[in-house]
């Protein structure tokens, strides 16, 4: 019960980010402003998010965990309803913004619940969360698509403010954890000190560079995608689609497989094997878009590259936060702004780099990964040294 809870709590996120997407021309329409202005409601979102996580990490270590979440849910039922009653376009980016602020509260406490919970297997928790959290990104879109067709664009945000609702009473009768009142196991740390534990520790921050560089190469692949196998490949929308959940299929294979076996080879090695067989997959999708192959061959080249990034992000992540005892959350606010930070770069450099090709994002997906190795190989040396 507890991890599909956890695991409805992390996806209040994707869902607020992609569930309105099939209304924003209808959103245009009603606030009588371009989509242009519409579409920036994305990147406020994810502004305030990782404003958020910087905030409320910290803060959980400081105060506990269970407060912040029931905050962060009340806090996200309230404020979704706010932007259902909106009737501008200044208020609905405000609101926007402060919906992700808020909502940052309940979901950045979340890897420190399932550290709790799985201890030395860490990375099998965080494999069953990616894996039903993957199901959000998918299926959002979808539902947000239905809900217009009952409606129009509030009830969309009205659906969300039910769903936090729905997840607050969750949490008021079901999540008790022991640290929720160890208040001995609490961080006396100030807030810029508990940042300075995080990267001061070692075997962290070549972790954590290994971590964010596997989002890049996700970042990229979301960026790029629909251009690559829509206007490089010339296929048509509900071919995308199709492929698209190929890919997130693969993630979701990946991460089934991994919380099957981290337990016996532990994440360390899981992680290397990964950014091996991710090396290996990315110089293929490199070289079937030089050789200018036809799409087949880069679907088959980015499944295994796919799977290979899910194992490596949740193994990542899971050997940072086994560093730390009482600043989990303040570790899982620097890995998640950091991962949304170098995200955001994706989008200009795959535009710096546009030839009308699908090379830059293959060349740019393997430069990311060969990177992890080099992270991992004097991570590696270091651990043999020390």
């Amino acid at each position: 019960m507890l991890i599909p809870m956890l695991a409805a709590i992390v996806a209040i996120t994707p869902l607020a980010i992609d569930m309105y997407l099939p209304a924003m021309s209808i959103l245009a329409l009603g606030f009588d402003t371009d989509i242009t202005t519409v579409q920036q409601s994305l990147s406020i979102y994810l502004a305030g998010y990782a404003l958020g996580m910087l905030i409320f990490g910290p803060l959980a270590d400081k105060i506990g965990r269970r407060p912040l979440v029931i905050f962060g849910l009340l806090g996200f039922t309230i404020i979704s309803l706010l932007i259902a009653l909106s009737t501008s376009i200044e208020q609905f980016l405000i609101l926007r913004f402060a919906q992700a602020l808020i909502g940052a509260a309940a979901t950045v406490v979340v890897p420190g619940y399932i550290k709790e919970i799985y201890g030395d297997n860490t990375a099998k928790g965080m494999s069953y969360v990616s894996l039903i959290m993957m199901l959000a990104p998918l299926l959002a879109p979808t539902m947000g698509s239905l809900i217009m067709e009952l409606g129009d664009w509030h009830l969309i945000f009205l659906s969300q403010s039910c769903y936090a609702i729905t997840l607050l009473a969750l949490v008021l009768f079901k999540l008790k954890m022991p640290s929720d009142k160890d208040l001995g196991g609490r961080s006396q740390k100030t807030f810029l000190g508990g940042y300075y534990t995080v990267f001061a520790r070692n075997g962290v921050k070549l972790n954590l560079s290994s971590g964010v560089l596997t989002s890049f190469a996700f970042f990229c692949y979301l960026t790029a995608s629909p251009f690559i196998y829509m206007e490089v490949f010339n296929l048509d929308k509900s071919l995308f689609a199709i492929l698209f959940s190929t890919n997130v299929g693969a993630l979701m294979l990946a991460n089934i497989v991994n919380s099957r076996v981290v337990t016996r080879f532990g994440s360390k090695r899981m992680l290397h094997v990964s950014t091996f067989f991710g090396i290996i997959a990315a110089t293929g999708l490199l070289a079937v878009n030089l050789l200018d192959l036809s799409y087949h061959f880069t679907v088959l080249m980015l499944i295994p590259l796919m799977g290979s990034l899910g194992v490596m992000s949740v193994n990542a992540d899971a050997i940072v936060l086994m560093k730390f005892k009482q600043e989990t959350g303040t570790a899982t606010a620097v890995i998640g702004t950091l991962r949304f930070g170098f995200g955001a770069v994706a989008g200009p450099l795959l535009a710096y780099f546009y030839d009308g090709s699908a090379v830059p994002f293959s060349a740019l997906m393997l430069g990311s990964i060969l990177l992890v190795g080099v992270c991992q190989f004097f991570q590696s040396t270091l651990t043999r040294t020390e």
